[in-house]
Formats: C-alpha cells, sequence, structure tokens
C-alpha cells in the first residue's frame, strides 16, 4: 500500500465533503489543504510568486520561515507542504511515510517536513527557550 497522495493540478476542487472526510480520511487532509493553496494562489498573487521564488511563507500550518534563526533548520507539516505545492500551481506530491527537505530562497533556513507531528510540536517550546536565552 502506497503513502503517497497525488493530484494532478488540473483535478477539480472537491465540494459537499463532512469533515471528517476532508481531513480525516487516507490523506490526512493534505488534498484540502492543496485546494486552499490553490485558491489562495488566485487570491494572493504576490503570496503565489514568493512560492514559485522559493520561498517558504508562513502560512497556517508549520513549516513557514519568517527570518532567519540561529540553528539553520526547522521541522514542518507536511499540510504546509501540501498547501504550498497549491500555491506554486503543481500537482500535490505528498508521500506520507517519507521526509522531505526544502531551504527558503530568501532566508535561506532549511525545513524538514515530515509526518511525524511531534518532531515540529517539540520545536516550538525548544525555539521558545533559545530565543530567551538570547535576550
Amino acid at each position: 500500500m502506497t503513502q503517497r497522495i497525488h493530484r494532478p493540478i488540473d483535478t477539480p476542487s472537491r465540494s459537499g465533503l463532512t469533515r471528517d472526510q476532508l481531513w480525516e480520511a487516507d490523506d490526512k487532509g493534505l488534498i484540502k489543504c492543496w485546494e486552499i493553496g490553490r485558491e489562495r494562489a488566485g487570491k494572493f498573487p504576490e503570496l503565489a510568486q514568493r512560492c514559485l521564488a522559493g520561498e517558504l511563507p508562513v502560512l497556517g500550518w508549520k513549516g513557514g520561515v519568517s527570518r532567519s534563526l540561529k540553528k539553520r533548520d526547522k521541522f514542518g507539516s507536511l499540510k504546509y507542504l501540501a498547501q504550498w505545492q497549491g500555491l506554486r500551481g503543481e500537482d500535490l506530491d505528498v508521500d506520507l511515510g517519507q521526509e522531505r527537505t526544502l531551504t527558503c530562497s530568501r532566508t535561506q533556513m532549511s525545513v524538514i517536513f515530515t509526518p511525524d507531528r511531534t518532531k515540529y510540536f517539540n520545536q516550538s517550546a525548544d525555539a521558545e527557550a533559545q530565543d530567551s536565552q538570547v535576550c
């Protein structure tokens, strides 16, 4: 059984689905995130252009970067990756069992998009501790 979630960019957005069908199905909500990214690309073309330029802007999911940090890498959600692909006008192509690393063209921060939620939830506390030590 493959864990890869793939949808061509020209696939119409789904409608009439329940919350469970959107967020709790086998795709773990990645298709909905990608559909939201496609919609946002139309509403916010400057955001889409930044994504196309290789930036990883702050979105609604963990994974975006607003500035460089001392630690040059961080973890992000596969939901972020799916939305980012939608913003770029790309096919949805995410493997639920694999990590994928991208580097933000603006900040040079590397983000490891992971299916392991504990990695990106745990880093929030670590980052806050590091920031408080800097002050």
